[in-house]
This record gives C-alpha cells, sequence and structure tokens, in this order.
C-alpha cells in the first residue's frame, strides 16, 4: 500500500514564502512523475507543478517564478517551494504520484494526498 503524507501548509502573508513536503511509503518500484495539484473554494483541481522521472519540470502559468518543485527519490520525498505567495494561491494543495508498482508491470498507478492547506493573507 502506497501512503502520500503531506505537510508544510499554513497562513502566511501575501509576498511570504511556504515549503510543501511529500513523503511517499510503500512497495514501488518506480517512482514516474509527481505533481502538486491545487484547489481552490468552489473551483476545480489544477495541476500547479509537475517534475517527470528526468527532472523535467511543469508549472501553472500563474505560479511561474515563483513556485519550484523538486523531488529526492533517496528520500521518497516531493517538495514545493512556494515564494511571493499571492491571496490567488489560497487554496488545498495535494500531492499526486504516479508509480510503476512492480518490475515488469505493464500498468501505473497513481496515488493522492490528503491534502494540506494553504491560506495567504493581505
Amino acid at each position: 500500500q502506497v501512503q502520500l503524507v503531506e505537510s508544510g501548509g499554513g497562513l502566511v502573508q501575501a509576498g511570504g514564502s511556504l515549503r510543501l513536503s511529500c513523503e511517499v511509503s510503500g512497495t514501488i518500484y518506480r517512482k514516474n512523475h509527481l505533481a502538486w495539484y491545487r484547489q481552490a473554494d468552489g473551483k476545480q483541481r489544477e495541476l500547479a507543478a509537475a517534475i517527470t522521472a528526468a527532472g523535467t519540470t511543469q508549472y501553472v502559468d500563474s505560479v511561474k517564478g515563483r513556485f519550484t518543485i523538486s523531488r529526492n527519490d533517496a528520500n521518497n520525498e516531493v517538495n514545493l517551494q512556494m515564494n511571493n505567495l499571492e491571496l490567488e494561491d489560497t487554496g488545498v494543495y495535494y500531492c499526486n504520484v504516479n508509480v510503476t508498482p512492480w518490475y515488469g508491470a505493464n500498468y501505473d498507478m497513481e496515488y493522492w494526498g490528503q491534502g494540506t492547506e494553504v491560506t495567504v493573507v493581505s
């Protein structure tokens, strides 16, 4: 069973910073792409940032230049450094991982964390 445990959310003033962490545990052959999604009240969940196994990153336009996603496979972590936070960044942030469960598996599996809340105030 794969589990994702997120941490690092909280309340911060606009212009401040937070660092989200997601620890991935369980039996996994390979972690493929890792991502952070976010969902604001009354809005659909959106991809905030993603990183492939090769380290290629992707960001939603609104966070480019402010957020940095990173992965530490040795520690089974994916992190999101969020700088210069804006009111619009408020929401619940979810860790998402795509994994190959075992050697030779011809399918991938996707897991979600429980979410960590980020509140940006003026």
